[in-house]
């Protein structure tokens, strides 16, 4: 058994009907070179060999009773791996918008509480005899970082799949009782007044740090505060709905502007969001009175936790800059305010948002989301921020599972109420794959807002003048 951290809870007492809490990414695989192409019943023997490597993925939930505090994770004594591996097709050959459909509507489903929280569909009938596998797994026990971890142990380094013996038998764990749960959770309780005073003065010294930094910034732009974001058209109240659209773009002349421009990756990263975001909204006539704003998480998992699961992630906001006109001058703007942001994180602290997060009842936590949603609140107030966009670093080398060569893999983020936008990107080999997932009912085109991230990246290398030899340099040999 194993509780689950204050941050772990927090994804879960989010959840509402309108917004589900978990993470998904779609990989695209190239059979060809398979006897017998990928079937249900290689992904099941794979995955089920695998099943140790993956711990999440055999744990269910038991909650304490009245919610009284964070679930526990315990091993499923009833777990059947065909419950979480499931098969569906589209008619062929489907292309990125017949793709694109099947995935909003399954992205849109809530996984089960009663089971551990994963799934994998196996997609057939796509362009090019290629497959796909949507994998869902939820927030509360995973993040960007850990999902990669996952990611590697579930595929292969070359086409021939590999053995994976455990160390040792799995075996369940017994269920707890609710005299046993109320206990441990009244054992817990009882240490927080301590923890609260002690999180207090360390909130309270890293606020004043904070104060200090920004007096003596030199910095034209500073990281935006909270709730100063513009409304949009897409920062409002959701529904159950879901569209997504995925695309690649170039990771070596994401490189080629960097380096011109000297700023990082995820800089440029941010820069392409807010390009495409602007060409977006000038496109629809919309104006907003100041620059949108950009949640960023940002992961704080220490060497030593590569393997462990659950989240360790804070977040930054972060100006897009969607003000400035110049492309070159907007990305310098962004690499400005995320080098302040950085510094201001690590006055606050890596683990300040899971120490706080500690503190919420998921009983509490839960009534008041679901009372925000249905109560649609998102409409009254400006909105935290306007988008989430998160860069997640992928292998640089090729994956395989079943056999089939891993063309691309296409994250899946949640959206919230108040928020109705998530790009996330993750690369792999030399290319950078974007996943958008929206509300259509509160943005209408997500595939112009892909599309528009090409038109971002040729704005920046016309202004920047990278040519084809500044890309070369940094293209890997596959």
């Amino acid at each position: 058994m194993q509780r689950l951290t204050g941050l772990d809870a927090s994804f879960l007492a989010l959840e509402t009907p309108s917004s589900h809490m978990h993470v998904a990414s779609l990989g695209i695989f190239d059979p060809s070179e398979v006897e017998g192409g990928v079937s249900l019943e290689s992904v099941i023997e794979i995955y089920g060999q695998r099943l140790h490597l993956a711990p999440p993925f055999r744990r269910r939930l038991a909650n304490v009773p009245l919610g009284l505090h964070h679930p526990l994770w315990v091993e499923d004594r009833d777990f059947d791996i065909r419950n979480h591996v499931r098969h569906t097709a589209i008619p062929a050959p489907g292309g990125t918008k017949e793709l694109s459909n099947l995935v909003s509507r399954l992205v849109a489903l809530p996984l089960d509480r009663t089971r551990p929280l994963w799934e994998i569909w196996l997609i057939e009938g796509l362009e090019g005899g290629n497959v796909g596998l949507l994998s869902k797994v939820h927030h509360a026990a995973i993040d960007g970082a850990a999902g990669n971890e996952l990611l590697l142990a579930l595929l292969d380094l070359s086409p021939e799949v590999a053995h994976h013996e455990p160390d040792e038998e799995w075996a369940p764990d017994r269920q707890p009782t609710d005299v046993e749960l109320l206990g441990y959770a009244a054992t817990s309780l009882a240490r927080q007044p301590l923890r609260v005073a002690k999180a207090l003065v360390r909130t309270a010294k890293a606020g004043l740090e904070v104060r200090r930094l920004g007096q003596e910034s030199n910095a034209s732009v500073l990281p935006p505060a909270p709730f100063a974001a513009p409304r949009t058209s897409f920062n409002t109240a959701l529904t159950p709905r879901r569209s997504y659209a995925y695309t690649s773009v170039d990771l070596p002349t994401v490189k080629a502007v960097k380096a011109a421009v000297g700023c990082t990756v995820n800089d440029v990263v941010l820069g392409l969001c807010a390009g495409a975001l602007r060409t977006y909204l000038d496109d629809r006539g919309e104006h907003v009175d100041s620059s949108l704003v950009a949640m960023v998480p940002v992961s704080v998992r220490s060497e030593d936790e590569r393997d462990a699961g659950g989240n360790k992630v804070s977040s930054m906001l972060a100006s897009l800059a969607t003000d400035v006109d110049d492309p070159v001058d907007r990305l310098q703007v962004i690499h400005e305010v995320m080098a302040e942001a950085k510094t201001q994180q690590q006055a606050i602290g890596a683990d300040t948002l899971q120490e706080w997060a500690e503190f919420a009842a998921p009983a509490v936590l839960g009534r008041a989301a679901r009372l925000y949603s249905r109560m649609k609140f998102a409409d009254l107030h400006r909105p935290l921020f306007n988008v989430t966009i998160s860069n997640v670093p992928g292998p640089p080398f090729t994956l395989y599972s079943a056999g089939a060569r891993l063309v691309a893999n296409f994250p899946v983020g949640p959206i919230i109420d108040g928020t109705g936008l998530n790009m996330t990107v993750m690369s792999y080999l030399d290319q950078l794959d974007f996943g958008l997932l929206a509300c259509p009912d509160v943005l209408d085109d997500v595939w112009a807002l892909a599309d528009n991230l090409h038109s971002a990246l040729a704005e920046l290398v016309e202004a920047t003048g990278v040519d084809a030899g500044d890309v070369e340099k940094y293209s890997r040999v596959a």
